[in-house]
């Protein structure tokens, strides 16, 4: 176990806008963000991403080159942020890198065999930074027949789970999940389907922007009930939990199938104000259940939807009576709970410790995640 008890987190989620690197200190037990920096993805890297998580040709060249630039720009992201802290690769017990997820195919995809695959090869992060790093953390749940996601509730679960009260904490990144913390009972969660991938896809696309800041412009539109539903049939919608989803599900080619069974041509802005509308109904529908059995809840938003007022005012219309607010009032910035809890992870790998739950991820057991790349100082 390394003496040290800090820590540095990288992730770059389902939108590919930004590496994000979180250093963490655990010395207390619980871990407390100390620095934290962001490293937007260029325009160019940004597009293979996106078009890498759809099949095409030449992707397995693609895939070497860009494993390469991005195990290298993650290196840089974490030697941005110690220089920022003011600190040497001496001072860190490991990286937790989760790198950037190109392909998630769950159990029972009706595809293929079940595999999800992460690029940023953490070989080149451990040379560049001169720091032990663990990585691949999704692949050994999956071993264990688990869907390798969502991950990120075990730490929900360490840091904000409250004996007094039953608690949601929903992540809405570019797919959203939630993470259902009863106060006496056992935690869960699951994937609840589009976040924020299809609007910024959709405003990128019709606007040339890469999301819609603040939800405006999907707030001077009107949502189209009718797009609505045909959206909701979509079979990921009537899954049980466990269950995980990505943008191989969920991308503008299914958008414009979805359009194109409308009998009206839609504003763009409507188009997007619907899109808001789905990310909020399937959240709150998923919610609906355990809430109906538990009474009284408290609600905490993370992951950069947290910060779209327009989306947090739907989600509090469909949820009356229900405090709906942000992971910062828990002692944890809703930009950076993905950052700290792959951080974590690292921390609880080396430790010879499970981070998957099983009620969440559908695993045989709890596992220890990731592989352990050394640091050859």
């Amino acid at each position: 176990m390394p003496s040290s008890e800090l820590y540095i987190g990288l992730i770059s989620g389902t939108s590919a806008d930004a590496i994000d690197a979180a250093l963490v200190d655990f010395e207390s037990g619980t871990p407390r963000l100390l620095a934290h920096h962001s490293e937007p993805l260029d325009v160019s890297t940004k597009a293979v991403i996106h078009q890498l998580a759809q099949p095409g040709p030449d992707e397995i060249d693609q895939l070497g080159d860009l494993d390469h630039k991005l195990g290298v720009a993650f290196a840089q992201a974490a030697n941005q942020l110690m220089e920022k802290a003011g600190l040497s690769a001496r001072d860190i017990a490991a990286i937790g890198s989760h790198g950037q997820t190109l392909r998630h195919r769950p159990p029972g995809n009706g595809k293929t065999e079940p595999f999800t695959l992460q690029v940023a090869d953490p070989n080149l992060i451990a040379h560049h930074t001169g720091i032990t790093t663990v990585a691949d953390f999704r692949r050994r749940d999956m071993a264990a027949g688990g869907h390798g996601a969502p991950l990120v509730p075990a730490l929900h679960h360490a840091l904000f789970h409250n004996d007094g009260i039953d608690r949601a904490v929903i992540n809405i990144g570019g797919v959203a999940n939630v993470t259902w913390l009863p106060a006496s009972d056992a935690t869960t969660g699951f994937d609840t389907g589009p976040g924020n991938n299809l609007m910024d896809a959709w405003v990128q696309r019709t606007q040339g922007k890469a999301f819609d800041a603040d939800g405006q412009w999907a707030a001077s539109g009107t949502p189209n009930d009718s797009l609505l539903e045909i959206f909701l049939t979509h079979p990921f919608f009537r899954l049980t939990p466990p269950k995980s989803t990505g943008p191989e599900e969920f991308h503008l080619a299914w958008l414009d199938e979805c359009l194109l069974q409308l009998d009206e041509t839609l504003r763009p802005e409507d188009v997007q104000a619907t899109l808001l509308s789905l990310t909020a109904r399937t959240i709150v529908d998923s919610l609906v259940p355990l809430l109906a059995q538990n009474g009284e809840c408290e609600v905490y938003l993370c992951g950069g939807g947290a910060h779209n007022s327009q989306l947090r005012e739907a989600l509090s219309a469909l949820l009356p009576g229900t405090s709906v607010g942000q992971t910062d009032s828990l002692g944890l910035p809703a930009d950076w709970v993905e950052a700290v809890a792959f951080a974590w992870m690292a921390k609880q790998t080396l430790s010879g410790l499970s981070s998957n739950l099983p009620a969440v991820t559908g695993a045989s057991a709890p596992q220890i995640l990731g592989g352990i790349y050394p640091a050859q100082r």
